[in-house]
């Protein structure tokens, strides 16, 4: 197994409420998949599971530096136990593993994601 690359990401919780709260579904819908949106809206803390999500997207863009993939790209979602797993989609994560944690408090949310082929 090779390191292909590591990510990071800090978001505000409060920052992207207000994106959110300016843009509304087109913000939205440009950023998350309808799956994670899906997801979010069956938690009781919406923006924070969203800022968490927004934070996994943006550890993986760093830990790969392919300028060619999109938010709708990338797709994070959990797994039955909670632990949260990331896709690639449209083939252009092929034989990359992708390991990601992510935590969140009130007005935080931090991810990291480690690369792997």
């Amino acid at each position: 197994m090779q390191i292909v690359g590591m990510g990071v990401d800090i978001t505000e919780v409060r920052r992207l409420q207000r994106a959110v709260e300016k843009w509304g579904d087109s913000f939205l819908n440009r950023v998350f998949t309808r799956q994670e949106l899906a997801n979010a809206n069956k938690r009781g803390r919406f923006f924070q599971h969203l800022a968490g999500r927004f934070a996994a997207k943006e550890a993986v863009f760093k830990a790969l530096g392919n300028k060619t993939l999109g938010w709708q790209d990338i797709v994070v979602l959990n797994k039955e136990d909670g632990s949260p797993f990331c896709r690639i989609l449209k083939d252009k994560g092929k034989g990359l593993k992708i390991n990601l944690s992510i935590s969140h408090v009130k007005t935080y949310a931090v991810a990291s994601a480690i690369v792997t082929k």
